[in-house]
């Protein structure tokens, strides 16, 4: 393998004494990678999650003094703040491009990831997502979209199964945020309940600047509804959860990615109790190298995982692992090694579609209990219970 090569190279010159650290320095090639996503704004905490964890990769690509293309390079990430703004993000994205950058991880929003991806394209760089779990993102026939999760279309066929089946939910409303992501989610969940027989009494529709829950929680309560699901992320789930509870509502809460993360807790407080979510993905304690994952990223942040850090970080291992294999920067030479790459990973196996979404996605539902997220069961993937 030409990993393997690569690290003897390095090994055999390092042991041999002519790697000193100004002949290194001297021969060594600086390669950025773009990281996109959130910094500012309500979702600010994730982006800085998904930053945390990109630079986890690289400070550990970086410890194994890798050679591409017969030189000795060193891997930096260049962060851009999107604001989770579509319009943002492509003026990020430009900058990237512009910057030189050798390929993207993100962005974290599918409304950001879409526009976004064009850019990446006209410019041939890799885009990998670590979420845009919005089906949308990769459907746009860019060869150079990828996404290191499972997107939203299984996301609310599964979902959807889970609310009939084992909420036993029968009046069902759905809301959304608008967004590509929550608006698409929604309609794949409604899809999931009509393929079962099951029809919901209500949708309404937010934006994602939503803070006032009341208008359409006073009309879905005439419905009698006892589940509502939520297509839409943490930082809005929170207050709808407290507004639920403040209302007297006996409704179950569901939602199906964005939602299990530390700042939801803190923001809905006691009212985020019973709260369902489907989260892409394993739990970290169930993720192949989560354990290890977890320690390190606590020990180099002193703070807990927000949410997709370690997704982040195999999207930034899986992007590097590319470039290795195709001996390559290059993005027209490491981009077929990476269409092609079967990667173990943090998060899983690694390997992609022809639309460049992960093969074998899992999924997990979670609940809010005793004021954390418990995990419940395991959908999709290798382990479908």
């Amino acid at each position: 393998m030409k990993t393997v090569k690569i690290s003897a190279l390095s090994a055999a010159i390092l042991l041999s004494g002519f790697a000193s650290t100004g002949a290194w320095a001297a021969d060594n090639e600086t390669v950025v990678i773009g990281l996109a996503g959130p910094l500012t704004g309500p979702s600010a905490r994730i982006g800085k999650d998904l930053e945390n964890g990109a630079q986890l990769a690289i400070d550990d690509i970086n410890k194994q003094h890798p050679t591409i293309g017969g030189k000795a390079v060193t891997f930096k990430l260049q962060s851009e703040d999107d604001q989770s703004d579509p319009r943002t993000a492509v003026a990020v994205a430009q900058r990237l491009v512009d910057s030189g950058v050798a390929g993207v991880v993100g962005h974290w929003n599918t409304g950001t990831s879409i526009p976004a991806a064009r850019v990446y394209h006209d410019a041939g760089i890799a885009q990998v997502a670590p979420v845009a779990t919005g089906h949308a993102y990769t459907k746009q026939g860019f060869d150079t979209s990828f996404r290191v999760m499972g997107h939203d279309d299984d996301g609310g066929q599964f979902a959807g199964q889970y609310a009939v089946n084992t909420l036993k939910a029968k009046r069902i409303a759905v809301i959304d945020d608008r967004t590509a992501f929550g608006q698409g989610l929604a309609d794949e969940f409604i899809k999931s309940l009509e393929a079962q027989g099951v029809k919901i009494v209500d949708r309404q529709y937010v934006d994602d600047k939503t803070v006032d829950f009341s208008a359409v929680l006073t009309a879905i309560r005439s419905k009698n509804a006892d589940l509502i699901f939520f297509g839409g992320v943490d930082s809005q789930a929170a207050p709808l959860a407290r507004r639920i509870k403040q209302l007297g509502m006996n409704a179950t809460l569901m939602g199906a990615g964005g939602f299990v993360s530390q700042t939801f807790l803190q923001l809905a407080q006691k009212e985020g109790e019973g709260v369902v979510a489907l989260e892409p993905g394993l739990p970290v304690d169930q993720m192949p190298g989560g354990k290890a994952f977890e320690q390190a990223y606590q020990s180099r942040y002193h703070t807990h995982i927000e949410l997709h850090a370690p997704f982040a970080y195999d999207a930034t291992r899986v992007l590097v692992a590319a470039m290795e294999k195709a001996n390559s920067v290059d993005p027209s030479e490491y981009l077929p090694a990476l269409r092609a790459i079967n990667y173990s990973g943090v998060t899983g196996q690694i390997a992609f579609d022809n639309e460049g979404n992960l093969k074998a996605p899992s999924f997990t539902v979670y609940k809010v209990v005793d004021g954390k997220w418990q995990p419940q069961t395991v959908l999709g993937g290798t382990k479908a219970k």
